[in-house]
C-alpha cells in the first residue's frame, strides 16, 4: 500500500509541472496504474487523486484533458462512493460553465462516469445516488433553454442515464417528461431529435400511467397539427417509442393509425417518410395490435412504393431488349443521361425506401398472410426492380427475400398434396411468377452497380431454395450474367463470391442437361476464379467446379449424350495446381481435395497417366492430420465410382494408412474411414491381399462397444462384407472378433441399425461354413449365459445345442430384459439362414418352455426364440407348440406371459391360417388372458403382409368391437391399437366404420375409438392420409364429449396428429383451439378431498387433461406456429405457470421456447409473465415436509430460473421495471444468485436450441398409467407416450 502511494503520489507531483508533456505522461502513468485491478488507494490517495484529475480537466492543452477524462471510467470502481459523488457535482457544475472546451470535457466526463456506474439490476446505492444528484441539474439544464450546445449536451447525458439507469429514477421520471415535452417544438432540430432519444429510453422504465399521459399528449398535439415541421417530430417521436417499447404502444394504436394515415396524404415528402417509417416501427413491434391495420398500411406503401414524380419509367419498358443489353455505350453520355433525371432537391426516394422497409417489415412479420402477398406484394414489388436509385432497389431486393424466407419454414405443409390441387398455395403462386421475376432481374445482372447485382443474385438464390428447379427454363437467360459478373474486372471479391454461390446452388438444384449447351462459356469462367489469387473466391470456385464435375458427365440417371472430353483437361489442371500447393488455405486445400475427388470418380477413364500422380498426391494428404478426413471421404466417392477407377498403385499403401485411422479418437475419422474400407473391399475384392485385410481385421475389435453404436453399427457392417466378400479372412481373427460382437448382443442399449447390423453379420458368417463358425458353436455363444445360470438348466440342455462346457459363465443376472430380445433374434437370423436346423432348435426351445425345471431365463429367451423363428418359418408343423404357448401364457412369472404372448403373435405371422383363428377364437373364449392374447393380435396385425391379413379383417373387426368397451383401461387401449392398425389395411371401408362409433353411447366405446386414429397416425406419408385429413376433424369434435376421459384421449390424439403430420390438423386450428385452451383451466368441481387416517390428501381429477391441453400447446409452438394467435396462447401460458407442479415445468419450457420464436409478443406480456415467476421463485416449502417435497420445489426453481434467463435473452427485457425488481431480489439472494449463474453457464455452452431444450428440465414427472415415472425431458420425448 506504501509503495502505491508514494508512486502516486510522485504522479500527482508530475502532473503540477508546467510543462504539459510531463502532465500529459504522468496522467498517462496514472492511468496504467488504475487500469491495474490490484490497486488499492488509501483515503488520502482518493482525495488527491480526484482533486488533481479534476483540475486537470480545465488544463490549457487539450490532450491532458482527453487523458483526465478517461482516466474518470476505472477511478470509478477504485474510489469510495461519497469521492464518486465530488466528481459528479464537479463534473455538473463545470457543465454551466461560460468555457465552451470545459463543457464539452465535463460532458464527456459525466458519460464515462454514468457508463461506469454499477447497472440498475445489481442494486448498487452508488449508481441510486449519483442518478438523482445529476437528474435534477440536467432538468434544470434541458428546461432553462438558455444555451442550446449545454442543453443538447444535458439531453445527450440524459438518454445515457435512462438507457442504463432509468429504472432507478422512478421518482425522477414526472419532472424528467415535463421538461422532455416542452423540448419537442424547441426552433432546433438537434434539440428535438436528443429530446426523442431520451423519451424512447423513458418508455421503457415508466409506470404505466406515466406513459399514458405522454401518449396523451402526443395524441393531443397531432390532432392540433399547428405546423408541419411539428407534425413531423411527433410522428418521429411515437415512431421511436414505438421501436423502444412497442409493447406498451399497443393499445393506443386505435387512435395513432388514423392519423397517420391522414397525414400521409399530405404532399411533404419527409413527413411521408416519417409516417411509413411509423407503420414499419407498428408492424414490428406490435404485432397483434397492427392486426387490423396491415392492409392499409400495405396499400400505402405499395401506392409510394411507385411513387417517382421527376423520372419516367415508361421510356426504359418500352425499349428493346436487345438494345438494353448492348455494350460500348459512351461513359460521359450515359452520366449525361442520369444527371438529366437527378434533384438535388428530390427527397422522393425516401419515401420510397421508406415503404421498401415497411414492406420489409410486413412480409417477414405476416407469415399468414403469404397467399395474400404473393398476390398483391410480389407482383408490385418484381415490378419496382426497375428502380433507379441503387439504395432504393437493394431494400426492394431485401424486402423480396423477406417474402422468400416467409415461404421457406412452411414448406413441410406447403407442399401438402391436397393443398397443392388448389393450386392457391405460396408456392403454386410463387411458381407461376418465376418468369416475370426473371425477366425483371435479367436486365439487373448486367448493371455497372455492383450492389444491384449482389442483391439480383442473392435474391435469386434465395428463389432456388425456396423454390429448386424453378429456374429450368430461365438458365439461357441468366448465364450471360453470370459469366459478366465472374469476369468483369470491376466486380469485387464479395461480388464474384455471390456470383459463384448462386451458380453453385443453381447447378445443385437442377437437371444436369439444362446446362449442357453453357458449358464452353461456363467452364472458362469458373477455371478463372479457381486460379483467382483471393483464397474465399478460390474456395468458392472449387466448390462450383465440383459440382460443374457431375453436371458434365452425370453418373446416376440415363447415360448423357453430351461429350466432356473437351473441358476435362481445364477441370483437371486448375483443380491440380490447387491440390499440389502447400501453402494455400485450410479450406481451399480440403475443397481441392474434395473436387479432385469428383474429377476422378465422374473423370477418372479420361485422366490417363495422370491418375496415378494424383493418387499419389492423395496418398501425401491422407498422411497429413489436417487434410486426412477430406481425402477419406474423396477415396470413398472414388472407390464408390460406377467407373471402377484402377486405384491398385496406391491401394496397399491407403488400406495400411486407413486402419491406422481406426486408432485414432477423431469419431469423424473414424466413420470416414469404415466408409472408405467398405467401398475399397466391395469395389476392388481381387486387388486386396490377405495381408491388408489383416491389417484392417485386428483394428475392428476395439471399435465394437456399446459407447458408440454408430461406429460399431459403421465396423460390424464392414465385418459381414468382409465375411460375404473374404470368408477366410475371418478365420485367423474370429475369436477376437466375435467377442466383442456377442457383448453387444447382450448390451441394453443394442436396437435399431446397429441390430440390423449384427443380424446382417451372423447370417453372413454361418454362411461362411468356417471351422468354429458353424451353426451350433454360434448358438452357443448367443445362448450359453442364459443356460448357464443353473445347473439344472445346464442339466437339462446336455443334449441341447448348448454344451455345458462352453457356455459362458456370465450369469443370468447380469443380462438385462432387452438383451433376451436381442439374443433371441440373432438366434431367429442364425435359423433363417439354416432352415435344416429349425426343426431340432425349436422342438428343444418348447422342450425347454415345458420342463418345470428351467429356470425363467430360459424359458424366456425359449419364448422368445420360438417368436422370432416363427415370424419368418412356418412352425404349424410343430404340434405341441401351440399348447405349449398357451400353457406359457399362465405361468406365475410376468416376463414370461409377456414372452408367451409376444411368441404367439410372431408365430401366428408365419402360419396365419393355422394360428390367427386359433387366436381370435381364444380371445372370445377366455376371458382371463384376453389382455395377454390381444397383445398377440396386436403383432400379428403389425407384422403380417396386408394380402395375407385381409380375409380375416372382418373377423378381427367384429371381435375387437365386442371388447371396445371393456372396464380396463389397459385392455382398452390394445384394442385401439388394434383398431387403428387395421383400418390402415382397408382405410377406404373401415375408417367410415371407425367414425361411426363415435355416436355409441358408451363413452369406454367413444375413448377407444379416438385412441384408435392416434395409431393411424405417421410421421412417414401413407396411402391414409388423404382420408384421415378429411375425417380427423368428426374425430376431433370429441373435444367436447361430455366424458372427461374421452376428452383427455381425444387431447392425446390431437397431440400426435401435431407431432407426427401437423398437415392433418393446420385447418382445424381455429375450430380446435377454443376447446383446447379450455382445458387448460382449473375445475373447482374436479377436485375432491380424499381422508386418508388422520390426514386429509387433495385429488384433482382434473389434472391429466390439463396436462394432456399443456402437452398439446408445447407441440403446437414447434408445428403450427404460423397459424397461433400467440397472445391468446400467452394468456393459457400464464395461468399454467400458477398451476400445479408438471403443469409449471411445461410452461418454463414453452417460455423458454417463447423467448427464441417470439421475443416481442412475449416483451408485451413481460410484466403479467414475471409474477408468476417470482412467485415460484420466492416459495418456501414447510419445514417439516418431506424430501421429496424439498427436491420438487429446487427442480421448480431451476426451472424457472431457465424460463428467466431465456426471458432476459429478448433485448430490452431487462428494462421492464417488473423484471428488473426481479433481477434485483435475484442478486440479493445468495441461492437464487447462485442458480441463476449455474444457469447462465449451462446457456453460455450450449449449442443449439435443442441442446438448451435438453437441459432447460432436468426431469419432469409425467403419469402414465396411473404410475408417476421419472423421464429426462426433451422436445422429442414430450410426445412418446
Amino acid at each position: 500500500m506504501t509503495s502505491v502511494s508514494y508512486h502516486i503520489s510522485n504522479l500527482l507531483e508530475k502532473m503540477t509541472s508546467s510543462d504539459k508533456d510531463f502532465r500529459f505522461m504522468a496522467t498517462n502513468d496514472l492511468m496504467s496504474e488504475l487500469q491495474k485491478d490490484s490497486i488499492k488507494l488509501d483515503d488520502d490517495s482518493e482525495r488527491k487523486v480526484v482533486k488533481m484529475l479534476l483540475k486537470l480537466l480545465e488544463d490549457k492543452n487539450g490532450e491532458v484533458q482527453n487523458l483526465a477524462v478517461k482516466c474518470l471510467g476505472p477511478l470509478v470502481s477504485k474510489v469510495k462512493d461519497y469521492q464518486v459523488e465530488t466528481i459528479v457535482d464537479t463534473l455538473c457544475s463545470n457543465m454551466l460553465s461560460d468555457k465552451e472546451q470545459l463543457r464539452d470535457i465535463s460532458s464527456i466526463g459525466l458519460k464515462t462516469v454514468i457508463g461506469e456506474l454499477p447497472p440498475a439490476s445489481s442494486g448498487s446505492a452508488l449508481a441510486a445516488t449519483v442518478c438523482k444528484k445529476i437528474t435534477g441539474r440536467l432538468t434544470s439544464a434541458i428546461s432553462k433553454q438558455e444555451d442550446v450546445s449545454v442543453q443538447l449536451e444535458a439531453l445527450d447525458i440524459m438518454g445515457d442515464m435512462l438507457s442504463r439507469l432509468g429504472s432507478l429514477l422512478v421518482s425522477f421520471h414526472q419532472s424528467i417528461l415535463t421538461c422532455l415535452l416542452p423540448q419537442l417544438t424547441s426552433p432546433r432540430l438537434a434539440v428535438r431529435k436528443r429530446a426523442i432519444i431520451a423519451l424512447g429510453h423513458l418508455v421503457m422504465v415508466c409506470s404505466h400511467s406515466l406513459f399514458a399521459e405522454l401518449m396523451e399528449h402526443l395524441l393531443t398535439e397531432l390532432a392540433r397539427n399547428e405546423t408541419t415541421s411539428t407534425t413531423r417530430t411527433y410522428i418521429q417521436c411515437i415512431a421511436a417509442i414505438s421501436r423502444q417499447a412497442g409493447h406498451r404502444v399497443g393499445e393506443h394504436l386505435e387512435k395513432i393509425t388514423p392519423l397517420i394515415v391522414k397525414f400521409c396524404k399530405v404532399e411533404d415528402d419527409e413527413l411521408r417518410e416519417y409516417c411509413i417509417q411509423a407503420f414499419e416501427s407498428f408492424v414490428r413491434r406490435c404485432p397483434k395490435e397492427v392486426s387490423p391495420h396491415v392492409p392499409v398500411i400495405i396499400e400505402l406503401c405499395l401506392k409510394y412504393l411507385t411513387y417517382d414524380p421527376n423520372y419516367n419509367y415508361d421510356e426504359d419498358d418500352d425499349e428493346d431488349e436487345s438494345a438494353m443489353e448492348a455494350e460500348g455505350l459512351d461513359d460521359d453520355d450515359e452520366q449525361a443521361s442520369e444527371d438529366e433525371y437527378s434533384d438535388d432537391d428530390d427527397m422522393s426516394w425516401k419515401v420510397r425506401r421508406a415503404a421498401a422497409k415497411c414492406l420489409d417489415a410486413v412480409l417477414g412479420t405476416r407469415h399468414e398472410m403469404l397467399p395474400e402477398f404473393y398476390r398483391t406484394v410480389s407482383p408490385a414489388l418484381t415490378i419496382r426492380f426497375k428502380e433507379r436509385e441503387e439504395n432504393v432497389k437493394a431494400d426492394i431486393f431485401h424486402a423480396y427475400l423477406s417474402l422468400l424466407k416467409q415461404t421457406r419454414p412452411a414448406q413441410s405443409w406447403l407442399h401438402d398434396p391436397d393443398a397443392m390441387e388448389q393450386g392457391e398455395t405460396p408456392l403454386s403462386l410463387l411458381q407461376s411468377q418465376v418468369p416475370s421475376i426473371v425477366k425483371a432481374l435479367h436486365k439487373q445482372l448486367k448493371e455497372k452497380s455492383v450492389k444491384t447485382r449482389q442483391g439480383s443474385f442473392n435474391l435469386l438464390t434465395e428463389l432456388v431454395n425456396v423454390l429448386p428447379g424453378a429456374l429450368a427454363d430461365h438458365v439461357p437467360a441468366l448465364v450471360p450474367g453470370i459469366v459478366f459478373s465472374l469476369g468483369d474486372k470491376s466486380s469485387s471479391s464479395n461480388m464474384k463470391i455471390d456470383t459463384l454461390s448462386f451458380l453453385h446452388v443453381l447447378l445443385c438444384h437442377h437437371p444436369p442437361e439444362v446446362f449442357h449447351p453453357h458449358v464452353r462459356v461456363l467452364v472458362p469462367a469458373v477455371v478463372t476464379c479457381v486460379g483467382d489469387p483471393f483464397y474465399k473466391i478460390t474456395s468458392e470456385a472449387l466448390l462450383v467446379e465440383q459440382q460443374l464435375v457431375r453436371v458434365i458427365r452425370p453418373l446416376e440417371g440415363p447415360p448423357s449424350t453430351f461429350d466432356a472430353k473437351p473441358f476435362v483437361h481445364d477441370l483437371f489442371t486448375s483443380t491440380q495446381k490447387r491440390l499440389k500447393a502447400a501453402d494455400i488455405d485450410q479450406e481451399v486445400k480440403e475443397r481441392a481435395i474434395a473436387c479432385m475427388g469428383q474429377i476422378i470418380c465422374n473423370l477418372g477413364d479420361q485422366l490417363g497417366p495422370e491418375l496415378a500422380t494424383t493418387l499419389q498426391i492423395f496418398l501425401e494428404r491422407l498422411k497429413n492430420e489436417i487434410t486426412r478426413l477430406t481425402t477419406v471421404k474423396a477415396l470413398t466417392l472414388v472407390a464408390s465410382s460406377p467407373l471402377n477407377i484402377d486405384l491398385r498403385p496406391a491401394l496397399a499403401e491407403s488400406i495400411s494408412i486407413l486402419a491406422s485411422f481406426l486408432r485414432k479418437n477423431q469419431r469423424a475419422l473414424k466413420l470416414a474411414t469404415l466408409g472408405a474400407l467398405e467401398a475399397l473391399v466391395r469395389g476392388y475384392r481381387d486387388a486386396l491381399t490377405p495381408t491388408m485385410i489383416e491389417t484392417v481385421l485386428q483394428e475392428l475389435p476395439p471399435l465394437i462397444s456399446e459407447s458408440d453404436m454408430h461406429v460399431s453399427q459403421l465396423a460390424v457392417g464392414f465385418l459381414t462384407t468382409l465375411a460375404r466378400v473374404y470368408p477366410s479372412s475371418l478365420g485367423k481373427v474370429s475369436n477376437a472378433a466375435l467377442a466383442p460382437v456377442i457383448a453387444l448382443v447382450r448390451s441394453p442399449l443394442l436396437q435399431g441399425g446397429a441390430l440390423t447390423a449384427v443380424l446382417a453379420f451372423f447370417q453372413a458368417l454361418v454362411a461362411t461354413h468356417m471351422p468354429g463358425l458353424g451353426y451350433m458353436e454360434l448358438l452357443r455363444l448367443l445362448t450359453g449365459p442364459v443356460y448357464s445360470h443353473t445347473s439344472t438348466g445346464a442339466a437339462q440342455l446336455s443334449t441341447s445345442p448348448v454344451s455345458p462346457t462352453s457356455a459362458s459363465s456370465s450369469s443370468l443376472l447380469t443380462l438385462h430384459k432387452q438383451a433376451f430380445h436381442s439374443i433371441a433374434k440373432c438366434v431367429a437370423a442364425l435359423t433363417v439362414a439354416c432352415p435344416q436346423e429349425c426343426g431340432s432348435v425349436t422342438g428343444q426351445f418348447i422342450a425347454d418352455v415345458r420342463n418345470p425345471k428351467s429356470s425363467d431365463g430360459v424359458q424366456l429367451l425359449a419364448l422368445l426364440a420360438l417368436g422370432e423363428i416363427g415370424r419368418h418359418v412356418d412352425l404349424s408343423t410343430q404340434k405341441e407348440l401351440r399348447s405349449v404357448l398357451l400353457e406359457a401364457l399362465s405361468s406365475p412369472s410376468e416376463e414370461v406371459k409377456s414372452a408367451a404372448s409376444y411368441a404367439l403373435g410372431n408365430v401366428s405371422v408365419g402360419s396365419l391360417p393355422q394360428y390367427l383363428p386359433f387366436v381370435l377364437h381364444e380371445i372370445g373364449s377366455h376371458t382371463k388372458r384376453q389382455y395377454l392374447l390381444l397383445h398377440s393380435l396386436k403383432e400379428v396385425i403389425s407384422s403380417a403382409q396386408v394380402t395375407a391379413l385381409k380375409p380375416y379383417v372382418e373377423d378381427i373387426w367384429a371381435l375387437l368391437f365386442k371388447h371396445c368397451e371393456c372396464a380396463e383401461e389397459g385392455t382398452r387401449n390394445v384394442v385401439a391399437e388394434c383398431l387403428g392398425k387395421l383400418a390402415l389395411i382397408d382405410p377406404v371401408s373401415l375408417l367410415p366404420r371407425l367414425k361411426g362409433y363415435l355416436s355409441s353411447g358408451s363413452p369406454h366405446a367413444r375413448s377407444t375409438v379416438v385412441t384408435a386414429v392416434k395409431f393411424t397416425i405417421s410421421d412417414q406419408p401413407q396411402a391414409v392420409d388423404s382420408l384421415l385429413k378429411s375425417c380427423i376433424g368428426d374425430f376431433l369434435e370429441t373435444l367436447e364429449d361430455p366424458d372427461l376421459n374421452v376428452r383427455r384421449v381425444s387431447l392425446v390424439t390431437f397431440n400426435s396428429a401435431a407431432h407426427n403430420k401437423p398437415s392433418l390438423i393446420r385447418d382445424l386450428l381455429n375450430l380446435v383451439l377454443p376447446h383446447l385452451y379450455n382445458e387448460t383451466k382449473v375445475r373447482k368441481e374436479l377436485i375432491r378431498e380424499v381422508e386418508m387416517g388422520p390426514f386429509k390428501h387433495t385429488v384433482d381429477d382434473g389434472l391429466d387433461i390439463r396436462k394432456a391441453a399443456f402437452e398439446c400447446m408445447y407441440t403446437l409452438l414447434d408445428t403450427c406456429l404460423d397459424r397461433l394467435d400467440i397472445f391468446e396462447f400467452l394468456n393459457h401460458v400464464e395461468d399454467g405457470l400458477k398451476d400445479h407442479y408438471d403443469i409449471k415445468m411445461l410452461t418454463f419450457l414453452m417460455l423458454v421456447r417463447l423467448s427464441t420464436l417470439c421475443p416481442s409478443a412475449v416483451l408485451q406480456r413481460l410484466d403479467r409473465l414475471v409474477e408468476p415467476l417470482r412467485a415460484t421463485c420466492t416459495t418456501k416449502v414447510k419445514a417439516n415436509s418431506v424430501k421429496q417435497e424439498f427436491e420438487k420445489q429446487d427442480e421448480l426453481k431451476r426451472s424457472a430460473m431457465r424460463a428467466v434467463a431465456a426471458l432476459l435473452t429478448i433485448p430490452e427485457a431487462e428494462k421492464s421495471p417488473p423484471m428488473s425488481d426481479f433481477q434485483t431480489q435475484i442478486s440479493s439472494n445468495p441461492e437464487l444468485s447462485a442458480i441463476f449463474e449455474s444457469i447462465q453457464k449451462d446457456a453460455a455452452t450450449s449449442t443449439s436450441q435443442d441442446t438448451m431444450d435438453t437441459i432447460s428440465e432436468k426431469k419432469l414427472q409425467v403419469f402414465v398409467n396411473g404410475r408417476t415415472m421419472h423421464h429426462p425431458l426433451s422436445s422429442r420425448e414430450l410426445h412418446s407416450r
